[in-house]
């Protein structure tokens, strides 16, 4: 496959997906927008020649992919090679730029689900013949039946469980939910490198711009986004990304897909200080 770029100019500015450093500067910030405003959306340079043509979330880089025509699909290796020659032109433009090659602690799930791959959630752990039922060996805090305990009326056990969820629960308790959640992680991570699963309809995914989700910083939402020209929040830069770049629909706040793929990104920058509005 053959790659040949072509640049769109526009006068508005751009920030990375996490807006980690601003790539321009507006001359001059208009008011925000109502928040349930349509996104707006970059505009292509289209090609002479009917070539597909991919764009970055900067709304200024461009590349037009020979060979492969407008309403085709990339194969994932295309799209991978398509995608790093886009994120290296975009590199020469801005050498100053702060970019996050790799997370920074180091991912919770370092590699790539193969498309296509199907996941399932991890077995909830199962007890042993004799053991103490879900709830009863409790934390501290709680109320239970460990040793030294004072015992407790079947009711007010009853209230405890159904009226003060964390007030009483075992270790199982905590596995289970540990793993659930882990679950629910692995779903997004495999949503976020397929072009497939994140609706995507010219074979980009979120990953090969964003391995292992780095350069997303979370931990910066909300703020403001030049794209957007208003406060976005992390699902709003997500739903930014599949509509240009991947070429998709938006996701619902609701969608499994964007609640997953919000939590993977969330997972791979556990530990990270919290600094909302962060540029």
């Amino acid at each position: 496959m053959t790659l040949r770029m072509k640049l769109l100019v526009v006068p508005c500015a751009a920030l990375s997906f996490a807006g980690g450093v601003a790539l321009a500067t507006s001359p001059a910030t208009k008011p925000a927008p109502p928040v349930s405003e349509p996104l707006p959306k970059h505009v292509v340079p289209a090609s002479k020649d009917g070539n597909l043509v991919l764009g970055l979330c900067d709304g200024e880089t461009s590349l037009e992919v020979e060979g492969v025509k407008e309403g085709e699909k990339l194969t994932r290796e295309q799209a991978m090679r398509a995608s790093a020659k886009l994120m290296s032109d975009w590199r020469q433009k801005n050498p100053d730029a702060l970019w996050d090659d790799v997370p920074d602690p180091a991912p919770v799930l370092a590699q790539a689900t193969p498309p296509g791959a199907k996941t399932s959630p991890s077995p909830a752990p199962q007890p042993n013949p004799g053991s103490k039922p879900a709830g009863s060996a409790v934390r501290p805090g709680g109320v239970g039946a460990e040793s030294g305990a004072k015992a407790v009326p079947q009711q007010q056990k009853a209230n405890v469980q159904t009226g003060h969820t964390y007030g009483a629960y075992s270790e199982r308790d905590e596995q289970i939910w540990a793993d659930s959640t882990q679950a629910f992680v692995k779903e997004g991570h495999r949503v976020f490198h397929d072009a497939e699963a994140v609706g995507g309809t010219v074979g980009v995914s979120c990953d090969m711009c964003h391995p292992d989700a780095a350069n997303t910083h979370p931990e910066t939402y909300p703020k403001y986004q030049v794209q957007l020209g208003r406060v976005a929040l992390l699902r709003d830069m997500i739903n930014w990304c599949i509509e240009n770049p991947a070429r998709g629909k938006p996701l619902a706040d609701g969608d499994p897909r964007m609640r997953a793929m919000e939590a993977y990104i969330y997972a791979q920058r556990k530990g990270t200080k919290l600094e909302y509005g962060k540029h």
